[in-house]
This record gives structure tokens, sequence and C-alpha cells, in this order.
């Protein structure tokens, strides 16, 4: 069971004239990075909502936005008068600054200054009939945060099954290519006794055993059992985690550098035009895999 990093999920709720709406989204990133924007004066409910997603999910860029209004609410704005001294003196230093380093420095607008967060906001109601509303949301977030997984439980599972299907296929790949190494090594037998009489054959005095032995040593770098061996431990290792209880996208990452690793190396040792065509498609199908891997969690 494996878990997409991209997922959506959204609820909507009403209280005592508040109207609101959660939107929770998420795609793939490197770690967990959560960015939530929320009203202000909602005491304790981003802490909440920020410490069940971090229970819950364990990487992705996850972005959540909360609406709410209040009939009363609708259209008056004030400015705070806290946030805009400060907004102004963060400004004046920050133009200080670039003046006496050289820098230039566009002039700023009283819009601009108002387009800052905090300095301009709606006008709340009053800090008790707040409460109520703060406790309704509270007890929404673990719902919405269920709906959310399993958004990214449903996309994990067709990752899965793509994935399973392409480990499929490097498995199939990979027995083919272990069926074409008799008729490689008849091939190569054969190219060695050429090679090697043409040799005897211009070379005066040359030793034939001594010949034989370098032609066996190319014979022997250019073996490929053992990078087919590790390609099937890696096909084993891939559905152990595809099928693991506990995010794997780290560790399905670095196991397809792995399989890469292996398919350059059989193509480069191949010799063979059948091996060959094969270690390609391996590396075809294995590309593939990695660009489904990075939405894994």
């Amino acid at each position: 069971m494996i878990y997409s990093m991209t997922g959506y999920a959204s609820a909507t709720g009403e209280l005592n004239g508040f109207t609101w709406i959660w939107d929770l989204r998420s795609v793939n990133a490197r770690g967990l990075d959560i960015r939530l924007r929320l009203p202000d004066g909602l005491d304790g409910v981003e802490d909440q909502l920020r410490k069940s997603l971090k229970q819950n999910v364990a990487r992705g860029n996850i972005s959540v936005t909360l609406r709410v209004s209040h009939p009363e609410d609708d259209g008056q704005y004030a400015v705070n008068p806290e946030r805009l001294a400060q907004a102004i003196s963060h400004l004046s230093s920050i133009s200080a600054e670039a003046e006496m380093r050289g820098l230039p420095v566009a002039q700023v607008s009283a819009a601009d200054i108002a387009q800052l967060r905090g300095v301009i906001e709606v006008r709340a109601a009053n800090a008790d009939s707040r409460a109520p509303l703060i406790v309704a949301l509270k007890e929404q977030i673990p719902s919405l945060v269920d709906a959310f997984k399993a958004s990214r439980l449903e996309e994990g599972r067709s990752l899965a099954t793509i994935l399973s299907g392409q480990v499929d296929t490097v498995e199939t790949l990979v027995e083919k290519a272990e069926g074409l190494l008799d008729a490689r090594s008849q091939a190569q037998a054969d190219g060695l006794r050429d090679a090697m009489a043409r040799i005897i054959d211009a070379t005066e005095g040359a030793d034939p055993d001594r010949i034989a032995q370098e032609l066996a040593l190319i014979a022997v770098k250019t073996d490929v059992r053992e990078e087919l061996d590790r390609l099937k431990a890696h096909v084993i290792a891939a559905r152990s985690h595809l099928n693991a209880g506990e995010p794997a996208g780290r560790k399905l990452d670095f196991l397809m550098q792995e399989f890469n690793r292996e398919a350059n190396t059989l193509c480069s040792k191949a010799q063979f035009n059948e091996l060959t065509s094969v270690g390609l498609d391996l590396k075809h199908v294995i590309d593939q895999m990695r660009e489904q891997v990075q939405n894994v969690e």
C-alpha cells in the first residue's frame, strides 16, 4: 500500500451565521512543506491543523486555505494600526539599507502597503462569537485530513498498479536476457575462434595458448550474469516496497538509480545485438518507473 504525494480535499461548514470553506491540496516534493493560509483570530486552529498533517503525511508540498465569512462582516474593512506601523517600519529599514549599498529602490505606494498581509483586514466578530467557530473548525480537522489521506491513497493505488506492471515488465525482460546468454556465448565462442585463427595466421611465432588466455579474459569481462542477478534482486525489493505499510518513495527512488545502473552496465557489456536490444528496453521501462516514483510519498 503506497500513497501518492498528489491529493485534494475540501470541506464546508456553517455555524451561528459563519460559513467556511476548506481547500487542501498537495503535489510532490522532496520533503514535507506545509503552507497554511488561514484568517486571523482563529487561535489554535493552525497549530492543530499543522500537527495533524505532520502526523498523517510524510512528504509533499501541502497548501491549505480556509475562507471564513459572516454576513455582518461583508464589505466592512479596517486598518490594523499595529500591522501598518510594522510594515512601514520594515519598508523604511529595507529602503535605507538598500540605498546605503547603492541599490536602486522603487517607490512604494500606499496601495502596495495596503496589500501586505494583515494591514487591512475584514472586521472580525468579537472573541466570544468566534469561540464556537474555533471549536467547530478544530472538530472538522480530523475528517478533513482523513479525506485528504483517502485521496492520496486512491492516487497511490493507481500508482501502485502502474509500477507493479512496470516491475513485471522488468522481470520479463531480465528473463529474456537470461534466455539469450547461451546464444550469446555461442556467438562469442565463434567470434573468438575466428579472431584467434586470424591472429595466429597473421603473427609468426605467436603463442596460441597465450592468445587463447587473452581472448578468454575478454569473455570474462563481458559476463553479465551478475548484473542480471542484481536486477532480479531489485525486482524483489521493488515489490516489497510497493506492498510496505509505510512511506516508500525515497527507497523506491534510490532503487530506480540501482535499476538504471545495472541496465547501463548490461548495455555496455552486451556485445550481442539481441541482448543490447533487451538492455535498451530495460532502460526505457526504468525511465518510466522513475517518473512515476517521483509522485510516491
